[in-house]
């Protein structure tokens, strides 16, 4: 027998999950762009190929995230960028909450 409470508590408690599904999604995406950067930075440092660099970013980081590269003398930093939407594409019109990471190293030549 569902009572009266209990009908007014079920839809809030389905919207508070959602929500709490939510968060976590944008806490997962949050932590693969960093361990995107990393990987990025780690394969500039090495001295791979720009575009290599991109694709080992490109394998850590979320669907559909932005990869920049620069180089600052001896130092190589990689940004990553992705935008997670509510429960995926489904409600694709929802606005989104950005994320990012980004990493620096120094390349390997210029160590001491």
């Amino acid at each position: 027998m569902v009572t009266a409470e209990t009908a007014v508590v079920l839809p809030v408690l389905v919207v508070v999950l959602l929500a709490a599904a939510w968060v976590l999604s944008c806490i997962a995406a949050q932590l693969r762009c960093v361990d995107a950067a990393r990987v990025g930075a780690r394969a500039a440092a090495r001295g791979d190929a720009p575009a290599a660099v991109e694709a080992a970013t490109a394998r850590v980081a979320p669907a559909d995230a932005e990869i920049a590269l620069t180089r600052d003398g001896d130092e190589v930093t990689v940004l990553v960028r992705a935008v997670v939407r509510p429960f995926g594409a489904a409600l694709a019109r929802l606005p989104g909450m950005p994320v990012a990471g980004r990493a620096t190293a120094v390349t390997e030549g210029s160590l001491p």
